[in-house]
């Protein structure tokens, strides 16, 4: 009542009729405002949600900018070591230091969560227990695979689908057709950038400016207009 008064003074002119119409009014105004109030602050709620899962999602690659990640700290690789991973992708992926270099240079185009995946399936692999089995198949479905999931891969409905099926009764197989579809997507498509890629071309030319590079002829993998594989010989 007070808090009416103060608002509207003109309640100690009215007369007491008038007043009761006018305070039902004015009451009915006060509580209509303090649900739009309610609801602008719901609203702000959920757009501050929506905010805070974009942040997670984007802390998943570290949140940081391309440029930062283009000069990681360089590891003492020898030049004539790096060069043998441009033989083949395969050959990368059984280096150590090629493994790491290589998921550097994913961080940079944002798309590190499939050499990721693709690690995590190779270890799934090799775990003997059911009960750990169990536990990193719902690990690995979390993280790469279900819908919205913070390191998502990109594969096709009906892979997801069986994937999301054997969930029930998970085997050391049910990632198999996953993994393949994102290791023929990094070789194809991440693995020959980065064999032009700043990070890579560092370690092959560390002996100084200027200085040329002589090895082995070498294999390389190309991929005709039908999508084949043919062997390709060039030298450094």
């Amino acid at each position: 009542m007070e808090t009416l008064l103060f608002l509207f003074p003109q309640f100690n002119y009215m007369a007491p009729k008038e007043e009761a119409y006018f305070k039902m009014f004015a009451v009915e105004g006060l509580q209509t405002a303090a649900m739009k109030d309610d609801s602008s602050r719901q609203k702000d709620k959920e757009r501050k949600g929506r905010l805070s899962l974009f942040l997670t999602k984007s802390g998943s690659h570290e949140n940081v900018s391309p440029h930062k990640k283009t000069n990681p700290t360089p590891k003492n690789i020898p030049a004539e070591e790096a060069l043998q991973w441009s033989d083949s992708f395969e050959d990368l992926l059984q280096h150590t230091d090629g493994v790491e270099t290589f998921t550097q240079f994913l961080r940079t185009e944002f798309s590190e969560e499939n050499i990721e995946f693709w690690l995590a399936c190779e270890e799934y692999k090799t775990i003997d227990s059911e009960t750990k089995l169990r536990s990193k198949a719902k690990y690995i479905y979390t993280v790469f695979i279900e819908s919205e999931a913070p390191k998502e891969v990109n594969i096709d409905c009906n892979t997801k689908k069986a994937i999301m099926k054997n969930m029930e009764q998970p085997t050391r197989s049910c990632f198999e057709a996953a993994q393949m579809k994102v290791y023929s997507l990094m070789k194809k498509d991440s693995y020959p950038r980065f064999l032009h890629s700043d990070i890579y071309l560092r370690l092959t030319r560390r002996k100084g400016p200027g200085t040329t590079m002589f090895r082995r002829r070498s294999r390389s993998c190309v991929f005709n207009e039908r999508g084949e594989a043919t062997a390709e010989h060039s030298a450094w």
